[in-house]
This record gives structure tokens, sequence and C-alpha cells, in this order.
């Protein structure tokens, strides 16, 4: 998630620093059509993208996102972008596993000119989106999936971040200065580019191409794919939830490497601003052998980092977007939440909490895994680690409340990163290192793909572990004050 600045270590030899942000547009169709849905074209084989597959649950924290009755398997988005105007054109195509009947189908929409709208190649000229929702009059029964292509125009807008955090900011597709993308968009914001269900518990299999002016590059998640022209593609095999996908437009440059066993990394920037982060960039191979001796293999087929205009850094799935606006370049500070977004490729990535009030397990982990890295590092004792712990736990609970009870107003902020931090600092200190390593491999390695909450965290370390944890976590996600050693 975003890289917030935390604290430092009261002693002198060591410094420990946190990382962790209406009007209705209505199709006109020249031909009016019917707006139920023609049966799916025998020639589609959903089966293609099972892996997309999802059980949506309405999200407690952000009800107003996301449809728990829609399941979209596959996202297939052609975009194009002239800096000039400031004009996105899109066509997406959506296959989608409809959870319930329903009697049309809605997504999560910034108002865009919709161009066309068709269900299964049906038009539905009666289309609209209004209170930043796609609503598309058409049928659909439970589990027979159908196909929606959405084509649009217009110049994004993006949507306020509910959180108090030091680099909070605008969520969803940002137009650069230079005229270029960029987009932060957790908890949500990806529907400010392309009709989503934007909540973490659908997570869907994604193909991007993007067209831009010669001399621009496009970067979006995922493994990238050969580039035609002025045309840029990505395509993600792995599930992936919407607020992990990314884009970028800007007049980049292009650096290559290879990680632990022969892994493609990519690192996009542009000048020499970013010329000079690209010598932390370049330490990403060190950064993910630490994490796989710890973690397990690196759970997706390639890696990478762009770097954007902002004061944040987000874990988007197989490129991490990481923000370039900083007052000073600080090249420690950097690389240790480098690695922070890093180590959530395995918790968050890989493994997707369902809904937001579970945030404690992405944060906890990625959080847990940076402060062992910066244990190594400043050469840190397990008692200063658990002093600092306990110290900024008490501060976080006492102001924002226990982790596994964020407020909406008050996204990511440091509870969901300290608390659960110290929760796994405990586990860790009860199962010694070898335990604590196989339980934290076998998590991702055995439900990578996958969304999971408290509950199945709390029976998998139970199981794993073969003893009954479930009072720690308890403890540790739900009190009021920190636990007592």
């Amino acid at each position: 998630m975003h890289r917030t600045p935390l604290l430092a270590v009261a002693l002198a030899a060591a410094v420990l620093v946190a990382g962790c942000d209406s009007k209705a547009d209505k199709l006109t169709a020249e031909t009016p059509a019917s707006a139920e849905p023609a049966a799916p074209a025998a020639k589609i084989d959903y089966a293609a993208w099972t892996k997309g597959t999802s059980a949506p649950v309405k999200d407690p924290l952000y009800p107003a996102h996301g449809n728990a009755e829609l399941d979209v398997l596959h996202y297939d988005l052609k975009l194009s972008w002239v800096p000039s105007t400031k004009i996105l054109t899109g066509e997406a195509t959506l296959q989608i596993r409809p959870a319930a009947d329903a009697a049309s189908i809605n997504l999560d929409f910034k108002p865009y000119t919709l161009d066309k709208v068709t269900v299964d190649d049906t038009a539905v000229p009666d289309a609209k989106v209004t209170a930043e929702r796609l609503v598309v009059p058409a049928a659909v029964t439970k589990d027979k999936p159908v196909t929606l292509t959405v084509g649009y125009h217009g110049k994004p807008a993006t949507t306020p971040m509910p959180s108090h955090r030091g680099d909070a900011e605008p969520l969803g597709l940002t137009i650069t200065k230079e005229g270029g993308l960029f987009t932060m968009q957790e908890p949500f914001g990806a529907y400010t580019w392309y009709p989503a269900n934007d909540q973490p518990s659908d997570k869907a299999l994604y193909d991007i191409a993007v067209t831009v002016p010669a001399g621009w590059s496009a970067i979006a998640a995922g493994t990238p794919a050969a580039q035609e022209g002025n045309t840029f593609s990505y395509h993600s095999a792995d599930p992936m939830a919407s607020y992990l996908q990314t884009l970028a437009v800007g007049k980049y440059k292009k650096a290559t490497a290879k990680g632990p066993r022969g892994i493609p990394l990519t690192y996009w920037y542009r000048d020499k601003t970013d010329a000079k982060m690209l010598v932390s960039l370049k330490k990403s191979p060190k950064f993910l052998t630490f994490l796989e001796k710890r973690f397990g293999p690196y759970p997706f087929p390639s890696g990478g980092i762009v770097l954007v205009d902002s004061p944040s850094g987000m874990e988007t799935q197989q490129m991490i977007t990481m923000g370039r606006e900083v007052k000073k370049f600080d090249a420690a500070f950097f690389e240790e939440d480098l690695l922070h977004e890093y180590a959530h490729q395995w918790f968050g990535d890989a493994v997707t909490p369902s809904d937001w009030n579970d945030l404690w397990l992405n944060e906890g982990w990625a959080m847990y895994a940076q402060f062992l890295w910066e244990k190594d590092l400043y050469h840190l004792t397990g008692k200063q680690l658990e002093d600092y712990l306990r110290k900024y736990d008490a501060q976080y609970r006492k102001k924002l409340g226990p982790p596994a009870h964020p407020k909406a107003a008050n996204f990511a902020e440091s509870n969901v990163y300290i608390c659960p931090a110290a929760m796994l600092k405990e586990l860790n200190d009860a199962l010694g290192d070898a335990k604590f390593f196989a339980l934290a491999k076998a998590w991702v390695q055995t439900q990578k793909g996958t969304q999971q909450d408290r509950a199945s965290f709390t029976a998998f370390v139970n199981k794993q572990t073969g003893r009954d944890f479930t009072k720690l976590i308890n403890a540790w996600l739900d009190g009021k004050t920190t636990p007592k050693p």
C-alpha cells in the first residue's frame, strides 16, 4: 500500500521506518435494439477464464462500491490516450458470471460518454452511467455467463481518498503536468478508467492494450507482451483484484533485469530524478531473494516498477507503482518502502482479503517483512523491535482503534500496519523462526489466487501449527489496548 513514513526507533544505532491513500450519461444508439440479452454466443469458451472465478461479497467498509451479484472473470481493455486533448478512449469487454439472478448489470464507472454497450453482441441503448454506476438493463441468470462490451470516451477524473494519511491523494486515473497518466486506486479508483467491480473480493484475469503517441510508453500490471507500433500490451494469467491494476503513460525509458530464478524484471523511469532512483530499483533481485527465503517463490511470472508523479507507493500486481514526488530523495527509506511493496506481491496480491475490514492481513505481513529487513540492515535485536512495536501499537490503537475494526474515514492508517505486525512478531516468537516461516510459506503457496479473511487465516494458523492461537490473534486484532507480554 502507499508508503507512509511513521517513526524512528529511540536508539541512536538504528532507525525503523514504516511503509506502508451525479450526472447521468445515457447511450445514444442509432438503431434501437432490445435490452434483453441474447443467449451467450456458442463460440465463447468461458472455461478459458475459470481462474478468474471469485465469490464476491458486499464490502462492509465501502458498500457503495462493488456488486456482490456479479463475478467478473476477465477484463479485456483496449485503450488509447491523446495527451493534447486529454481524452481517454476505451473499449472494455468483460466476461461475467452472474452470482445471482438480476434484472440488470451494475458496475462501478465514472461518467464517461458511452459510445456503445452490448451484452452478448446485442445492443443495449438504455444503458447509462448515473451516480458513478454503469447500469445496463439486461437480465442475467445466476451462473450463466455473459459478455459485456462498453465503448466510451472522455476526460478522466479522480475520486477522494477516505483517509487522513500524510500522503493521501485523489484516487484513480490522474493526468500529469506533461499530459501523461498514472493511477493510485486503493481502496477504489479502477472505476475512474474502466467499468469495474471495484472491490477486493472479485479477482479477475486481465488483458490490456494501450495505444499512445510516438515517443510515449504505456505501462500496466501483468506480464508485458510484444509491443506493436505504439500499442503496449499486458496479460495477467493470475487473478487480480481491481485495486491492484495500474496504468501509467509518459515519456518513459525502460531498463530490464533478471531476479532470482531468472524472473524477468522491468523498470520504467523518465528524467534525471528518476535516474537516481533507478540505482535503488536495480536492487530488486536482492529484495526478492530476501523475501523468497522467508515466504517461498515469488508468486508471478514477472515483476517490475514504474515511477509516477505521486508521493506514495502501491503494490500493483507484477508492476509496482512507486511515487517520485519527494522533497529529498532518501535511498534507504525508498528501498525499505520498495521491499514493503514487493512483500505485498505475496501478501495482498497472491492472497487477497475478501473485504477491507481485513486490510490488516495485507499490511501486517508486508510491514513485518519490512521490519525483518530493517532488523538485519540496522543490526537490531529482537528486544529493540519488540519495544518499538509495543510502544507504537499502544499509540495507534488508542488513536485509531484495533486493526480488525478500521473506520471508513481512516483507510490504511497506521493501526493496520503496526498492530498486526506486532501480532506476527508475537506469533514468530511463540513458534520460532523455522515453524513461523514454514507457516508463512504454506499460507501463500497453498492459498495463492484466492481471497481470504480473518476466520480462514486463524483456522489455517491453528491447523498448520497444531496449536490454538485463536486467543492470541483475537487479542491483537480486537483489543482496545496492547496485549500484555
